[in-house]
Formats: C-alpha cells, sequence, structure tokens
C-alpha cells in the first residue's frame, strides 16, 4: 500500500524536479570573489547556458503531462532524456568551474584573480538535474497501464477479503445434508409397517 503511493508520486517529483532546473536558470549560479575581498562580479544560469536549461525544463513537463494522461511510453522516455541532457550540462559546463580561480574576462577588472564561488542556483541546478534523471529513469520502466494508473483522482480497485463461513453456516449446510438421507428411509419404514407376514394353511389328511 505504501510502496503504491510512492508511485503516484512520481510525476510530482518529476515536475518539481523540472521546476527547480527551469529557476536555477534565472537565479546566480557563481560570484567570482578576489581573496580576502567581496564579490567582483557574478554570472547566472542563463548567462551560462543561453537559456537552454529552460527550454530542456519546459520540454520534459511537456513529456510528462503526454506520459501520465496518454499512457505514452516515449513520453516518459523522453522525461528520461531530459534529465539526463540537464545532469551533462551541469557535469560538463558548470561543475568543472566550480572554486576554479582565475583571471576575471573583464575590462574593469581584468588585473584581479577571483574564484568562481557557487551560489544557489548551482545547487538547484545539480538538485534538479539529478532527480529529474532518476525519476525520470524510473517513470521510463513503467508499461502504459501503470502509466494510466498515475492519472490525478484515478483510484485503484480495493481488494474484497474472502468471506469467511461461520460455525452455524457450517451446521446448518450439514443438517440440510442429513435431512434428505432421513426422509429417504421414512418410505421403507412404513412401507414395511404396513406388511404383515402371511400364515400359510395346512391341509389336515382325512381319515
Amino acid at each position: 500500500m505504501i510502496e503504491s503511493r510512492l508511485i503516484r508520486l512520481l510525476p510530482f517529483a518529476c515536475l518539481v524536479a523540472a521546476i527547480c532546473i527551469f529557476a536555477s536558470e534565472l537565479m546566480t549560479t557563481f560570484e567570482f570573489i578576489p581573496p580576502g575581498g567581496e564579490a567582483l562580479a557574478d554570472q547566472g544560469g542563463a548567462d551560462r547556458h543561453g537559456n537552454a536549461l529552460m527550454v530542456v525544463a519546459v520540454f520534459a513537463i511537456g513529456a510528462l503531462g503526454l506520459a501520465v494522461f496518454q499512457a505514452s511510453k516515449p513520453a516518459a522516455m523522453a522525461v528520461a532524456g531530459c534529465g539526463g541532457i540537464a545532469l551533462l550540462v551541469f557535469l560538463l559546463v558548470d561543475l568543472p568551474d566550480a572554486n576554479a580561480v582565475g583571471t576575471l574576462d573583464d575590462a574593469r577588472n581584468s588585473f584581479f584573480d577571483a574564484e568562481a564561488v557557487p551560489q544557489g542556483g548551482f545547487f538547484l541546478e545539480m538538485i534538479g538535474a539529478l532527480a529529474l534523471t532518476i525519476c525520470g529513469i524510473a517513470l521510463a520502466t513503467m508499461t502504459p497501464d501503470q502509466l494510466a494508473a498515475l492519472r490525478p483522482g484515478k483510484r485503484e480497485p480495493e481488494e474484497t477479503p474472502p468471506r469467511r463461513e461461520s460455525a452455524d453456516d457450517d451446521g446448518a449446510g450439514d443438517a440440510d445434508d442429513v435431512a434428505p438421507l432421513k426422509s429417504a428411509h421414512e418410505p421403507g419404514e412404513s412401507s414395511g409397517a404396513k406388511r404383515r407376514p402371511q400364515r400359510r394353511s395346512r391341509s389336515r389328511p382325512r381319515r
């Protein structure tokens, strides 16, 4: 019962993960801070990815809707693919620059070395990409019937427990079985009572 409830939460987990990826593009990914100083500049997810992860998140939400409401297994596989793309972007583009030290590509601060310190957008992108990949793979392994059962408001049929016969029912059934047997012997007994033994008359010899 608990397992079925967790499975029904799978589409909501995919939806939240896609929203996290979309929101991470609107947040700051890195702040460039020189040693012992304050942040000189920052960089958001949209500047780093060109809003690519926004497109991935929107596509994932659309594929999720088709997978649940149309019971489409290819759409469920597309959700997993979107999670894989977001995870690859994080691993290949953002993760290598985390805590990296280099010269700022800025005319005003070109002589300063700064460290790229991860911010909220970095961590939100990581969580969203991992969650969408894992939940998307789980969604892709389900059959069309299982996907159809994930629709909101659709309840699973409840199993009715087997009916247990009481002792009274057993006793009544035994009495019904015995009654015909008893009545079957009654005609024979009445017929035997009516029949009387016939005596044969013996003829006496004449003298």
